[in-house]
């Protein structure tokens, strides 16, 4: 039996009063770590100029959220996630594609995003949707910043 796709979402952007139940789902489908404070993330990307955050809401309430920003050459998707009862509908496919718009009305002309090499599950996701694996390594170091 395929993939149900049951309802179109609706997809806007993020406001800061939807940080909490944003920052919840992303814990849910295990898209945060120790190291990253997904509460700072959220408001760093409502906060900067070349990114956002953009929410599928299912009777007001966020069921899935993908953050996405550019440098103006490359765009980045980050936390693509859907609360975990309601995958499978068609809702992360939705927020690709916003992400996706969003990029293009900025001109932006590449997409790119990083997946655990462990998460097949998503990388299959992300294969469907025509994406393909890139030859490059990711490098990279934490910075001591204040939050």
């Amino acid at each position: 039996m395929g993939r149900q796709h049951l309802y179109r979402p609706v997809i806007a952007d993020a406001t800061s009063a939807d940080a909490a139940a944003v920052v919840a789902l992303w814990h849910a489908c295990g898209l945060t770590r120790p190291w990253n404070d997904a509460d700072a993330d959220f408001a760093r990307a409502l906060a900067g100029a070349g990114s956002t955050i953009l929410v599928a809401r299912r009777d007001d309430v966020p069921v899935g959220s993908v953050m996405v920003g550019h440098d103006g050459h490359r765009g980045w998707l980050y936390y693509l996630a859907v609360r975990p009862d309601l995958q499978g509908q068609g809702i992360g496919t939705a927020l690709f594609a916003a992400a996706e718009h969003w990029l293009r009305d900025r001109s932006v002309p590449k997409l790119q995003l990083m997946v655990r090499t462990d998460n097949d599950a998503t990388i299959r996701f992300y294969h469907r949707l025509g994406l393909e694996q890139q030859d490059v390594v990711v490098l990279g170091r934490f910075l001591d910043i204040a939050t």
